[in-house]
């Protein structure tokens, strides 16, 4: 109906509540006058006929003036008249861009007139436009911590898991995600782990599935302080990661497969629930590396800081996309590379490795002090004694400024990048940054 009440033209009925598609455009709209030639002008001193050019100033050759045909109507493209099936089978194609200009015009016109196919063009550009989005397929790795605090909220957990065990929780959770993608070529996948030792990159080659076998190896020293099974049997099992490591895997007659993932899983499940159940005093639980010890808390935020990074050297491995932790979880990562800093220049200075204490002070006093300013994800401000680890980092006492991006400092602590090579911010004493960086570089291992 018209706006008046009057039947339309033609007896077209619309269709109620539907979005309209315009109907193919009209050969002028489509003229490109730029491209059209103008007429030729009448020869000088020629009569001029009605509706013609009129003369101009100026000379021009001679020619005969051709009969020149409507411009919309020689450009103007032909519709085909194509069958009702045929149209419809075209829709996908049109709807993707992918019918030729005859057909697009056919398409177009018929769906000025049909309403059942007006209706599926409508829904295949809607589902074009999803197949276009230029947002990425990745998960958020926000996405589990955030469901499991909108169901948490509704029905807390009997048991929560504690905050401080929540990184080892996420990561473990994302890199199993990670291998359940993968094929099973993709566990022979080579790897190369590299980590720094005194002023040098040292590396070792395995798999995919050499990797998860080497975490199992480690994870098992907490095992070992919670009372639980370890992987390497117990009793005269070495302490020291790399040590561990290196009998894990001579142990094994075969190279590893995918069957390693289960018993990874098993454990870093029965890690986070003995911890849940273990309550408060647990996470000062003491966990032995051999030359030194961390609390069971930090422990937990050491594995899941390998974690992560192993899951982007598998990652990278199998071409695989993988994202940093979240803010929260790599804020307390950072943190804890922070607080090991200050025995980490001590124990390099012993070495030989960094330069002498050049103000002792008493326990707990304010030392000299770097400034580390982390940027960006999970940044944030410490100060690191420089002189002995019993010293206290004060910004009064500050000497020097380092400012890091919050991944690229980790990078650095795992050994995946060399101190030389980090886009570093440096002000101040440069002997004390040289000290610091590669202090953060000695804290990587296998």
């Amino acid at each position: 109906m018209s706006g008046d009440g009057r039947e339309s033209e033609g007896g077209e009925e619309e269709v109620r509540g539907a979005r309209r598609i315009p109907g193919p455009r009209g050969a002028a709209d489509d003229l490109d006058l730029e491209s059209v030639p103008p007429p030729p002008l009448p020869p000088p001193g020629s009569a001029t006929p009605a509706g013609s050019v009129p003369e101009q100033s100026g000379s021009v050759p001679e020619q005969p003036v051709p009969e020149q045909p409507e411009a919309a109507e020689a450009l103007m493209t032909s519709v085909p008249d194509l069958p009702h099936r045929v149209l419809k089978a075209l829709l996908g194609a049109w709807a993707l861009a992918a019918c030729s200009a005859e057909e697009t015009a056919a398409v177009e016109e018929h769906l000025t007139s049909c309403a059942p196919c007006a209706d599926e063009a409508l829904r295949l550009r809607d589902a074009v436009g999803l197949l276009h989005t230029d947002g990425s397929l990745d998960l958020d790795p926000t996405l589990r911590s955030r469901v499991m605090d909108g169901c948490l909220s509704r029905r807390p957990a009997r048991i929560p898991v504690p905050e401080w065990a929540a990184p080892y929780d996420a990561e473990t959770a994302r890199l199993d995600a990670l291998l359940r993608d993968i094929g099973d070529s993709e566990w022979h996948a080579p790897v190369r782990l590299r980590w720094f030792e005194e002023e040098r990159e040292v590396s070792r080659r395995t798999t995919v599935a050499g990797v998860i076998s080497h975490l199992t190896a480690v994870d098992g020293l907490l095992s070992a302080a919670l009372g639980l099974d370890d992987p390497l049997g117990g009793g005269e099992a070495p302490l020291d990661p790399t040590e561990r490591t290196e009998r894990y895997w001579s142990a094994k007659r075969r190279p590893p497969t995918r069957a390693v993932r289960e018993p990874w899983r098993a454990q870093s499940h029965e890690l986070i629930r003995t911890a849940s159940f273990a309550g408060r005093n647990v996470a000062e639980a003491s966990v032995s590396y051999g030359a030194f010890a961390l609390p069971l808390q930090d422990a937990l935020l050491d594995r899941a800081f390998e974690c992560w990074v192993h899951g982007g050297d598998i990652a990278d491995a199998v071409d695989y996309p993988y994202e940093a932790p979240s803010a929260a979880h790599l804020h307390r990562m950072i943190d804890l590379a922070a607080r090991l800093l200050p025995a980490a220049v001590a124990g390099r200075r012993r070495s030989g490795l960094a330069g002498p204490a050049k103000d002792l002070v008493t326990a707990g006093a304010p030392g000299r002090s770097v400034h580390l300013e982390i940027e960006g994800h999970g940044g944030g401000d410490w100060y690191i004694a420089l002189d002995s680890p019993a010293a206290l980092g004060s910004p009064e006492r500050t000497v020097a400024q380092v400012a890091l991006d919050g991944v690229e400092f980790c990078r650095l602590a795992a050994g995946r990048i060399s101190p030389v090579e980090a886009a570093a911010g440096q002000e101040g004493d440069r002997e004390a940054i040289r000290d610091v960086l590669f202090a953060t570089a000695s804290l990587s291992r296998l």
